[in-house]
């Protein structure tokens, strides 16, 4: 964080609709009543709070997905440091979280539930660049799976409560991609590049083979690159330009043995961490999951099994979660679990979910959340913090809600 960043302030839990300091008067919006939603979440133990509308912007460059990244209306102060209208709440809500428990000198991981509701810029094609979210984020909960389910029933509740009946949820588990990349031991850049085409939504069958034809093409070198792999890079640049020296090659192409040597230390990196074309049916495999999340379930198992991989733990909090979810009356059939669901922000490491109307099915999200227990860690706390939250287009909702008779 930046030394400029804007003040913040917060408020007390009390009435929703009484203007206090820190919290932004609640407007009237026609087909939605803003100040009940807002009550709805504090009776669910959700304190409301309002951070500046004018944020620092490196926390957003640095932690948002490049969806976001590239559409945040950005502006400067009268000192030059570059400031953002906040595009979304979650990165504010967490920032104010830490100054809070900083003033009151208790640690990154107290327990604390916040509610918000107001204006959030950025460009969006065919859609306003300014709009109202309201949500809810929960800090420091430790019975992660039972949060999650909490979360996601706070949403469902809200919808039903803006006369959204019928809807259509999609979850997913980041940390279920994050476990089998784990379990199947691959590491530097092809771990690197597949949590990034997860994250941002593109990976499939065909990027997949790409990676594993990639990882094939370089074994026309396997027995020199084997032969680095693991080795000191200074011994082995040294190693391969000896080789060359003694075949007599002083360059290729323009390129030194210096420049050729560092080359093949980069490739045995690559390909020691590489993807074969028979863990790429695993990642496959994987990706085709979906559907009841009880039957995901048992299919990860056999995957797991199959493919001779430790994915237990990842899924025993599906399990788990899954139980909470049916304990707190959501029923699992109205839920499609996918493997390859993953929402655009970098931060998410755990559970995440979107809500559809039912009536449009093809249309945007009208609530998206998820777990981001490393957020708080990369924002300055000392240690991560279980984080789970969630956010409600407002704009999407009233555009979807038929206006009643003199509405204008």
């Amino acid at each position: 964080m930046t030394t400029s960043d804007p003040d913040l302030t917060t408020a007390a839990p009390a009435s929703a609709s009484a203007m206090r300091p820190g919290v932004e008067p609640t407007a009237s919006r026609p087909g939605i009543d803003e100040a009940r939603l807002i009550d709805l979440f504090m009776s669910r133990g959700f304190a409301r709070i309002e951070p500046p509308v004018l944020q620092p912007l490196e926390p957003f460059l640095d932690l948002s997905g490049e969806d976001l990244r590239r559409r945040m209306f950005i502006t400067a102060d009268a000192e030059g440091h570059e400031l953002c209208l906040r595009p979304e709440y979650t990165i504010p809500v967490s920032r104010l979280h830490l100054e809070q428990v900083a003033a009151q000198r208790s640690g990154a991981g107290q327990s604390a539930a916040y509610a918000y509701l107001g204006p959030v810029f950025r460009f969006r094609p065919g859609e306003t660049g300014e709009f109202v979210q309201a949500g809810v984020e929960d800090f420091g909960r430790t019975d992660k799976e039972a949060a999650d389910a909490e979360i996601l029933e706070v949403a469902l509740e809200a919808l039903r409560e803006m006369d959204i009946a019928a809807s259509t949820t999609l979850i997913g588990d980041v940390g279920l991609f994050a476990a089998l990349i784990d379990a199947m031991q691959l590491s530097g850049s092809t771990a690197r590049r597949l949590r990034r085409s997860y994250a941002a939504g593109k990976i499939d069958a065909q990027a997949l083979g790409a990676l594993a034809a990639q990882t094939s093409s370089e074994n026309q070198h396997a027995g020199l690159l084997a032969a680095l792999q693991g080795q000191d890079p200074a011994a082995a640049r040294l190693f391969v330009e000896d080789i060359l020296k003694i075949a007599g090659i002083s360059s290729i192409s323009g390129r030194s043995a210096h420049q050729i040597a560092a080359r093949f230390l980069e490739q045995a990196s690559n390909q020691q961490s590489g993807l074969s074309p028979e863990q790429a049916l695993v990642f496959e495999r994987f990706l085709s999951i979906g559907g009841h999340p009880d039957e995901a379930a048992d299919a990860l198992r056999a995957l797991a099994a199959d493919a001779k991989l430790d994915l237990a733990r990842a899924i025993e909090t599906l399990d788990i979660r899954n139980g909470f979810m049916e304990a707190r009356g959501i029923e699992l059939a109205h839920l499609r679990f996918a493997t390859g669901f993953g929402r655009n922000l970098d931060y998410y490491t755990g559970f995440v979910f979107e809500i559809r109307d039912a009536a449009r099915p093809d249309s945007k999200p009208l609530v998206g959340g998820g777990r981001y227990d490393g957020l708080l860690r990369r924002l300055g706390a000392p240690l991560d913090v279980p984080a789970v939250g969630c956010s409600i287009w407002l704009d999407r909702i009233l555009a979807g809600t038929p206006k009643s008779a003199g509405t204008p």
